[in-house]
């Protein structure tokens, strides 16, 4: 028995990184998946490994900076399979801005992807739960960043932060509709996309990985398959009655002090 046996997972931002790490456990866990993003080629082609191996998969493309495709692409999925079990929101924006030079325009982009689409998908799933009077459990991808973070980082804080505040929010409001909400803050993860962001701001080679592990307490940096394992147990009956917990996924204490 897997532990999402017969559930429909909705991973948003699921093409690549942390989010197909998701959607490759939860398919080994007996889900039946739909993995969101704006590029097709990924997205196909996660979409043939899992089938490949005998599950159930299907890509829709969406441009989650758009709140209308978030809601249009949660309203597929649910036409597709019937409903939505369990939705993950993996997709993050995380180009660089300071306080000081982050323009308006650069702040609308971090809170349409990190802030809006998490907003509106979760509102297009949960009414589907409520309507059916059927449980169903949603994971928020954060970041340990958002209780402060670096100062490059203003306005991916600013809308993560705010993606916790929601988290809670949404978690107390429906916990009479027996649907789970919770988030994960993760920490320092070598991605594809965290691979290209060394690389364009901050001029890091090849070898960034090897040079931030040794800066790391445990040697290295955090995998997304780690975070996959923790986002399902959140998503299946296991984790019991858990609901509002943001919990920080990392290597680092806050608070703690050298």
């Amino acid at each position: 028995m897997g532990l999402l046996d017969d559930k429909i997972v909705l991973v948003n931002g699921g093409s690549q990184g942390v989010g197909a790490a998701v959607a490759r456990a939860a398919v080994r866990e007996g889900a039946a998946v739909a993995v969101t993003g704006r590029r097709p080629e990924p997205g196909r082609a996660l979409v043939a490994e899992l089938t490949g191996r005998g599950g159930t998969a299907m890509y829709v493309r969406a441009d989650l900076s758009d709140a209308a495709e978030a809601k249009a692409a949660a309203a597929e999925v649910i036409a597709a399979y019937g409903r939505v079990d369990c939705l993950v929101n993996s997709a993050g924006l995380t180009s660089r801005g300071t306080l000081l030079d982050t323009t308006p325009e650069l702040f609308d982009q971090h809170i349409a992807i990190n802030l809006k689409a998490p907003f509106f998908a979760m509102q297009a799933v949960v009414a589907d739960m409520v309507a059916r009077k059927a449980p169903g459990t949603v994971v928020n991808i954060i970041t340990s960043s958002a209780h402060g973070g670096q100062p490059f980082l203003a306005p991916y804080v600013a809308a993560k932060a705010g993606l916790i505040g929601l988290t809670r929010n949404a978690a107390h409001a429906h916990r009479w509709d027996r649907v789970r909400i919770n988030g994960l803050n993760i920490g320092w993860t070598a991605t594809e996309g965290e691979d290209a962001t060394q690389k364009a701001f901050h001029g890091a080679g090849d070898d960034w990985r090897e040079q931030a592990a040794e800066r790391l307490p445990m040697g290295r940096l955090g995998q997304p398959d780690e975070i996959a394992d923790v986002v399902v147990l959140l998503l299946s009956d296991r984790s019991g009655v858990v609901t509002g917990s943001v919990i920080d996924w990392d290597q680092n204490v806050l608070g703690g002090l050298d």
